[in-house]
Formats: C-alpha cells, structure tokens, sequence
C-alpha cells in the first residue's frame, strides 16, 4: 500500500514539472540599461539620416510635382528608425522612444519644419508601435516589419493630409495615403529587417532576442545548404 502511494505521489510530481516544463516562458518586458543605451544609439543615428533625407528630399520632391500625391514614396526615409528599434529591442514603447527621438535629433541640427518634426516623430513611432503591440513583441518576422512600416506610413499620411494637404483633393489624398504606405512597407519595414538580420548575424545584437533568434535562423540555413 505504501509502495503504491508513493507512485502515485512521483506520478503527479512527475505530471506536475512536465506541465511547468511545458508552459511557455513568460517575457520580462520592462527596459533594461542595454536596452535604453542601443535604441538611444539608434535614435540618434536615425536622426542624423531623417537630417539628411529631409535634404534629398528637396530635390528628390521635384519628380513628382507632376504626380500628384506620390509624393508619400519619399515618406520612408524618415518612419524606420521606429520599426528598427521595435525590430530590435521588442519591448513596449521601443519604436515610439526611437522614432521620437529620432525626430527630435534631426530637428536639432536644423530642419526646415523646425520643431514640428517631434509631433509627426510621435504620431509616426505610435503607427508603428500599435502593430508591434498586436504581435506581443515576439514576431520580428518579415511581414510583422512590412506591416509596422505600412502602420507608420499610414501615421504619417494622415498627419500629413491634416497639416499641409487639407485642401487637396481626393484624388491627391487617396495617392498620397497609398504611396505613404507602400513606402513604410518597403523602406521602413523590409529594409529594417534586412538590417536587424545583418546585425543579428554579425552578433552586435546577442543581447538581444532578436540577436539571438537571428542568429538561430542563419545557422539553420547554413546547416541546410
């Protein structure tokens, strides 16, 4: 008898660390020193590239005076700084800290809108922020990038429609949203995680799950060829 209720007890300990076993690991999304030090880095870096690409776009803009609304293509360059850093850190508020910081940077060297970058900083990061949140943080997958791109060019369409184009009309307005979009998907979003992937497999980012996932992914290719 005794001998069979101590199976009985190994049993359910054994049923028991199987289920603990079994349970996905929760994530600890609260920001870390190292997290705070790469977004900054990124922000910064970003900025200095929105600084530049507000200047490109001076004569870059010219092509499509001819073609209304398309315009919204150039939107790109300025809405990855964002999705980069949501790619690479996945906590909450990493593309909004980025991108808004980002914004702020570039308006301190000096932007011909000044310092109303900082609101279209802050409407773009939450574009690309509300995507990454509906994926828990976990994905950094190509179409997650692609659609956090597509969610801050969208942001920054209607912030656009709302300040400078109000007036336009629908036509322009329908463009300049497709365009807008299309652009955070291509250059925001898949240029961002071709440059998470480069970094994950360099190991610049092995404190990171991102690294780490990226690295588990080149691995397994170079095992497959």
């Amino acid at each position: 008898m005794q001998n069979t209720n101590a199976q009985n007890t190994n049993a359910q300990n054994t049923n028991a660390q199987n289920h603990t076993s079994s349970a996905p690991a929760r994530r600890d999304l609260r920001w870390r020193v190292v997290d705070i030090v790469v977004a900054s880095v990124v922000a910064v870096a970003s900025g200095i590239v929105f600084w530049a690409w507000g200047l490109a776009t001076n004569v870059l803009g010219l092509a499509f005076e001819f073609l209304p609304g398309l315009g919204g293509l150039l939107g790109g360059g300025w809405l990855f700084a964002g999705v980069l850093g949501g790619l690479i850190i996945r906590k909450p508020g990493a593309a909004l800290y980025t991108e808004l910081v980002a914004a702020a940077v570039s308006a301190l060297i000096g932007t011909q809108w000044g310092f109303t970058v900082l609101i279209s900083g802050l409407v773009q990061g939450l574009g690309a922020e509300i995507v990454l949140a509906l994926f828990l943080y976990r994905s950094g997958r190509p179409l997650v990038a692609m659609l956090a791109g597509a969610g801050a060019g969208l942001a920054l369409a209607i912030n656009d429609l709302l300040s400078y184009y109000a007036v336009n009309d629908v036509l322009f307005k329908t463009v300049y949203v497709a365009s807008s979009i299309v652009s955070g998907a291509l250059l925001a979003g898949l240029l961002s995680w071709f440059a998470v992937r480069g970094l994950a497999a360099s190991g610049a980012l092995d404190r990171f799950a991102s690294g780490r996932e990226g690295r588990t992914v080149e691995g397994a290719g170079a095992g497959a060829r």
